[in-house]
């Protein structure tokens, strides 16, 4: 029994001693496993380092350093050269690229601000809910979309600023000359504008004059364009005449030939009497400091009354020599050419008054008159030379537009070698079609013309800016005042009261977010305005400016511009749902069948007054009807009811029908 026990006994610390054995024996190993690597480490980075070779001697008998050493030893060059390297290599932070912004800025301009091309301003916009089908380099931005691609772009936006430091130098040319030698002056036909009521009879007076037949050609028999024309009289005489429109519409073209005229022509009809725009002609030429000439045309009628004319024009300032005044009034008929030798006689003597002179050399100046665009010859201009002598291969600059001049002609599409002053010209050459009533001057080269050209389009964007940013600024103040006016009533609550008090105020519209506002279902009629001239287009214009039932039904010109009905327009229409409306022009067959396709009205006109009543009707159709009652009488009835109860039988009530 004892054997046995102490066999057990034996047994089991044999076993305990395995136990600690086997213990010890793995601490030691993790023990070295977890030495092992930190050795190899330091190993490496002593190996690495730039020490000495003297520390490590090959053939010395000296005792190799100690393990604890060693390992102090590294982890101290470790420590010291991880500091080095910090202080070498630190990390800099990056600074965001700054882009200036500004109002109406193009995509492709944005791309260059950027230092980027196109693409990348696409790639920015992606995923969001702009349409990049439709985007192009010369596509306008909004002020959301230029910072959403900068900030993408991981980019900073700043506002271009206008400051004075950045003015360039002024590089426009100047009307303004010296005057020349009064002994190079030389005599310049007089330049007469004929000028009057609708139907009084001028374009029949100028075609009795130069013996043509410009009336016969004319849509609805009333000039509609202002013409330019050079009359030689039998003896020998040359007068430029200008020929304005008489109707209400037509008044820019008025005030413009009155502005570029030496005498003014004023035809009264005898039958008629002084008419609105007869008084209207006469503002326009006392505005411009120019005499004036009486014709009064008609005498040849039954029903005509001279006299009461020239009376009637004493109520407008204008005194003829019957009366004691300076006017000269010729009785005449352009119908029957009578007396038409006196009226240019006339006219002519009072140009000798004058004293009308002109400097034939020098820098060309010139007035536009009219201007076009032509199938063949491209944009032509109208002028009467004022100063100078034009010629072919001259650089001329109007406006924002230039030109060399490679053709030259006459009111009879005549080509002329050369202009002088007071002679009206037709100018081929120009790159594009300038306005009516610019200036032309003569510059030196080309590169002269450039230059003027790039600096008053540089002012004319500077002053859309500066305009802008008024209209912003007056825009903030008002909404700071509005915002203010908000917080009078609430400054004496706390910020959690005045919260409360605004959200119950204005709990409506913080209800609605803005892709859940309904639009307001306005009238609206967009307009396309296409002229076969710039005087045209901006007669137009003139009448669509003086529309002023914009609450009852909005108006808007989308497009305007010189030339035939185009494809570009019919799809412009479509897309605003508006009409076209031709002045003089003509729309080929497949435009006219691309527009019945689309469902675009074409409203093609000759007559301005015929243009003007259908624009009317087409607005009073936008308008909703006008429903109203009107009580013309009332209608009395008797009904009798049967009362048994009453003595009579019988009880009448009185009703009124309507």
């Amino acid at each position: 029994m004892m054997d046995s026990r102490k066999c057990i006994y034996l047994q089991s610390s044999r076993r305990r001693t395995e136990r600690t054995s086997l213990r010890k024996s793995s601490i030691l190993c993790s023990a070295a496993m977890n030495v092992i690597p930190s050795v190899i480490r330091g190993a490496r980075r002593l190996f690495h380092s730039d020490l000495p070779l003297l520390l490590f001697p090959v053939r010395s008998s000296a005792p190799l350093l100690t393990w604890p050493q060693s390992r102090r030893f590294a982890s101290k060059q470790v420590k010291g050269q991880k500091k080095e390297q910090k202080k070498q290599n630190p990390n800099p932070k990056m600074d965001k690229q700054e882009v200036e912004i500004r109002q109406g800025m193009t995509a492709e301009a944005l791309a260059a601000a950027m230092n980027k091309d196109f693409d990348h301003v696409l790639e920015a916009l992606l995923n969001t809910s702009l349409d990049l089908d439709s985007l192009n380099p010369d596509s306008v931005l909004e002020e959301k979309w230029l910072k959403e691609v900068v900030t993408r772009s991981g980019m900073k936006f700043r506002w271009a600023k206008l400051s004075e430091s950045r003015e360039r130098p002024n590089r426009d040319v100047q009307r303004s000359r010296p005057l020349a030698d009064p002994s190079l002056l030389v005599s310049r036909p007089p330049v007469v504008t004929i000028m009057g009521h609708v139907d009084h009879g001028k374009t029949t007076l100028l075609d009795s004059l130069r013996k043509s037949q410009i009336v016969s050609t004319e849509a609805g028999g009333i000039t509609q364009h202002i013409g330019a024309f050079l009359v030689q009289l039998p003896t020998g005489e040359r007068i430029t005449f200008l020929d304005t429109p008489g109707h209400a519409a037509f008044s820019s073209m008025r005030a413009r030939g009155a502005n570029a005229t030496d005498i003014v022509i004023l035809v009264v009809a005898a039958d008629d009497g002084v008419m609105n725009q007869t008084i209207e002609s006469i503002q326009h030429a006392r505005k411009a400091k120019v005499p004036i000439i009486v014709a009064v045309n008609k005498c040849d009628k039954p029903q005509a009354d001279p006299r009461r004319v020239k009376q009637e024009l004493l109520a407008h300032d204008v005194v003829c020599e019957e009366f004691g005044g300076d006017v000269q009034a010729i009785h005449i008929s352009a119908l029957k050419d009578d007396n038409l030798l006196a009226l240019a006689e006339a006219t002519v003597a009072l140009a000798e008054v004058l004293e009308l002179k002109a400097d034939p050399n020098g820098p060309v100046e010139a007035l536009i008159i009219e201007s076009r665009t032509d199938k063949g010859k491209g944009p032509v201009t109208t002028a009467i030379v004022q100063r100078g002598t034009l010629k072919r291969g001259c650089i001329l600059v109007a406006g924002r537009c230039w030109a060399k001049v490679r053709f030259l002609f006459d009111e009879n599409e005549r080509a002329v070698t050369e202009a002088g002053p007071s002679v009206a010209v037709q100018v081929v050459g120009w790159k594009e079609l300038p306005s009516a009533g610019e200036t032309i001057l003569e510059v030196e080269s080309e590169k002269r013309a450039r230059e003027v050209v790039e600096w008053r389009s540089h002012e004319e964007e500077q002053q859309k800016l500066l305009e802008d940013r008024s209209a912003i600024e007056l825009k903030q103040k008002l909404h700071l005042e509005e915002y203010q006016r908000e917080r009078e009533g609430l400054s004496h609550l706390s910020w959690r009261q005045r919260k409360a008090a605004l959200y119950r105020a204005n709990k409506t519209r913080f209800s609605m977010r803005p892709s859940e506002r309904v639009e307001n279902e306005e009238l609206s009629l967009p307009l396309i305005i296409k002229g076969d001239v710039d005087g045209s287009v901006e007669t137009l214009l003139n009448i669509l400016d003086g529309y002023d039932s914009q609450e009852q039904c909005h108006l808007e010109v989308v497009h305007f511009g010189i030339g035939e009905i185009s494809e570009n327009d019919v799809n412009m229409a479509e897309m605003f749902g508006g009409s076209i409306y031709g002045f003089n022009v003509t729309a080929s067959r497949s435009i006219q069948q691309l527009a019945a396709k689309k469902g675009v009205p074409l409203r093609l006109h000759s007559i301005i007054y015929k243009l003007i009543d259908q624009l009317k009707d087409e607005l009073s159709s936008k308008l909703p009807p006008h429903v109203s009652q009107n009580t013309v009488g009332e209608f009395w009835s008797i009904h009798c009811r049967l009362d048994l109860n009453q003595p009579t039988g019988s009880v009448y009530q009185n009703r009124p029908y309507q």
